[in-house]
């Protein structure tokens, strides 16, 4: 991986330098800083739009009561969008404005969880999260209403969950 991000840093710039030189020659050289001004503030101006936006949708998301992971991924993801667009250059503009376009967020966000392992951390120790739609509970985290014991339902066989009476098939 750590290859893979040297040979970048070192052919994005010679790659940006043939295609600066590329575009000169089609359209001259002030047009060609000219566009490079003009992308830099597309850049500004869309970060400011989208980036509002996206601060009224986390808002939104933490007012419910949800945490806002999507819109995380979507705030960063403008932010190197906008990066990429202050940077001088043709190919990393064209980069940056990909990432302005709402369905290739979304799609690069998808690409980039289901690499990823995340690991939820609360009060300095791991979370660990529900596997296969299993939930489990400490034993305070869950109690039991009503009268009757803990240990026994009011069939006398042992509880198996808080969900399940004990019974076969059947969930209370």
């Amino acid at each position: 991986m750590g290859l893979y991000i040297i040979a970048a840093i070192l052919l994005l710039p010679l790659i940006e330098i043939a295609v600066f030189i590329w575009v000169g020659g089609m359209i001259g050289v002030v047009p060609t800083i000219l566009l490079t001004v003009f992308t830099a503030l597309a850049g500004t101006m869309m970060l400011r739009q989208q980036g509002l936006s996206l601060l009224m949708r986390m808002q939104k998301e933490l007012d419910a009561g949800r945490a806002p992971g999507n819109e995380v991924m979507q705030g960063a993801m403008i932010v190197l969008a906008s990066i990429l667009l202050l940077i001088p250059g043709f190919v990393t503009d064209a980069v940056g404005l990909l990432l302005f376009v709402p369905p290739v967020r979304e799609a690069l966000a998808r690409f980039i969880v289901s690499r990823s392992n995340v690991v939820i951390v609360q009060d300095g120790k791991p979370v660990r999260r529900p596997q296969d739609g299993v939930v489990d509970l400490d034993e305070a985290d869950w109690s039991e209403k009503g009268a009757g014991s803990s240990e026994n339902n009011s069939k006398g066989q042992p509880r198996i969950s808080p969900w399940n009476d004990g019974s076969k098939g059947t969930n209370s």
